[in-house]
């Protein structure tokens, strides 16, 4: 099945690494995703002091919550990488790693540096919204 969110990218706008704005069909479902975070079935932060492990770990977790809503990767119309620090490279590093999950999917994003997020020892959470024609 392929994906109803139709990417939109400006010739007018500086070139990035993300579409700047993303749509759906009137029709579509909308998912609105809890912030994924880098947990283990057990709820243990896994990935401890490695931003890019952290991200792939709340992309892994972010892409069972889009199964359990009939959704995927591909269904996703924008993110919001949430990441425990105030230094540029630690950011980079998390938004590499979600970068590289969505491969071609590079849908809007926002990146943002914060001070401090839920779980003991955890350095990034991926917020996602969805949209799905049943």
């Amino acid at each position: 099945m392929s994906s109803s969110v139709q990417l939109i990218r400006s010739s007018n706008l500086a070139d990035a690494e993300y579409a700047y704005a993303a749509t759906a069909p009137s029709h579509a479902r909308l998912i609105f995703l809890a912030g994924s975070c880098p947990l283990d079935a057990d709820g243990a932060t896994v990935a401890v002091g490695d931003y890019a492990g952290q991200a792939a770990a709340c992309v892994e977790t972010m892409t069972q919550a889009l199964a359990a809503a009939g959704a995927t990767i591909e269904d996703v119309i924008s993110t919001r990488v949430l990441v425990a620090s105030s230094e540029r490279a630690d950011l980079v590093a998390a938004w590499g790693a979600v970068r590289d999950a969505f491969g071609g999917h590079d849908v809007p994003s926002t990146l943002l540096g914060v001070t401090v997020l839920g779980y003991a020892d955890q350095l990034v959470e991926l917020e996602a919204v969805a949209a799905v024609v049943d």
